[in-house]
């Protein structure tokens, strides 16, 4: 009997340019499903992969780092935490939190406020803010009008939920 290689998944991922606009802990969920896809288990190949998707100034970063010292990274951790300190906006997660709490539809449309709310989410990796806050800040940040009227008659559970009533 012959024992298969297991199969991998090659998946695509966004490349990290090191810009504002960004989310670093995105990117980093997006590479480690991506290098567990591939079944990529060496140090060395992941830290090539991670930087095979760097563009921009973080590419540019990335590449003078290694002219001066071909293994600055050592690891992928390594090199996680070297990209985050370079370029993690200072206290990014609480940025985001406050963002999220303040937030408001204004003259969005609710599909492009509830994408707004699940970025600001996803960017809040290290303490997530529970489902039920979720729904009440979506709630609370929608225009006036009979969908937030109908939305607070019912009893929600999860902020998906909410978005999905808040949609149709």
């Amino acid at each position: 009997m012959h024992s298969r290689r297991p199969e991998t998944l090659k998946i695509d991922i966004s490349k990290y340019r090191g810009v504002e606009e960004d989310s670093l802990l995105r990117w980093f969920v997006e590479l480690d499903d991506a290098i567990r896809a591939r079944r990529i288990d060496d140090g060395d190949m992941q830290v090539a992969f991670a930087h095979s998707n760097l563009a921009g100034r973080a590419k540019s970063w990335a590449l003078g780092l290694k002219l001066h010292d071909p293994y600055a990274f050592g690891s992928l951790e390594g090199f996680k935490s070297r990209l985050r300190q370079t370029f993690e906006p200072p206290r990014a997660e609480f940025r985001a939190r406050t963002e999220l709490l303040k937030l408001k539809q204004d003259k969005r449309d609710v599909h492009a406020y509830a994408q707004h709310i699940r970025h600001l989410t996803s960017c809040i990796s290290s303490n997530p803010v529970d489902e039920h806050t979720l729904v009440s800040v979506f709630m609370q940040g929608l225009a006036d009008g009979p969908v937030k009227t109908h939305l607070f008659r019912l009893e929600l559970d999860s902020l998906e939920q909410a978005i999905s009533i808040a949609e149709q």
